[in-house]
């Protein structure tokens, strides 16, 4: 989750963030000094993984603009199966493999069972604006809130990126309102917490 903007939730450096729940939790994960980067925060994980303790087990998650990591690794740790992590800043994504590393393993090496992790060093929206890949059951959105580019990573999303019953959870600053949703996908929950606007849609397609 990188943004580029003061952290102003926030009372110094953060230093790292924890994980909250799971098999790591109370594990930390490195803020990198100089990243302008705005961790979700936990009072916010909580509640979010609160709403989504049904269907994150098992579940293939894609954390857009992953930044540290914590809403991917988050899953993870709640028994995610896979976790794709999207983020152009080259150091930030070579610091999410490291971290990977120390909590997942090696690619390929896992365990039958283990949680598995994948780091892609590029633009979210130059990623998500060409034939999908594969399909994911949950999608973390939290972009610069600066950006104001939601309604463009939904429309992208919903161009055959999500299964047929998807979750998605949505980011934005207080002030701010969320876009109008594709087609097909309905506010489940919202809620605020500090200088944070955030909620979780649903997302059924034609086909369930």
């Amino acid at each position: 989750m990188p943004r580029r903007q003061p952290l102003r939730h926030r009372r110094g450096p953060p230093g790292s963030v924890r994980i909250i729940g799971g098999t790591w939790r109370g594990r930390r994960i490195e803020v990198l000094d100089g990243a302008e980067l705005r961790p979700t925060p936990d009072r916010v994980r909580e509640t979010l993984f609160n709403w989504l303790m049904p269907v994150v087990p098992g579940a293939r998650c894609l954390d857009l603009y992953a930044g540290t990591g914590a809403l991917g690794l988050e899953a993870l740790s709640r028994g995610a199966g896979d976790c794709w992590f999207v983020e152009r800043d080259g150091r930030l994504a070579a610091a999410l493999e490291s971290t990977l590393l120390r909590l997942v393993g090696e690619p390929g090496a896992q365990p039958a069972g283990r949680p598995t992790g994948r780091v892609l060093a590029t633009d979210a929206l130059r990623w998500l604006d060409r034939p999908p890949v594969t399909t994911f059951d949950v999608a973390f959105l939290d972009p610069p809130y600066a950006a104001d580019n939601l309604g463009e990573l939904c429309k992208l999303l919903a161009r055959g990126w999500l299964a047929p019953v998807a979750w998605i959870y949505l980011e934005t600053g207080r002030s701010q309102e969320f876009p109008v949703l594709p087609s097909g996908w309905q506010l489940h929950r919202e809620s605020l917490a500090g200088d944070v606007r955030f909620a979780l849609a649903n997302v059924r397609s034609s086909q369930s």
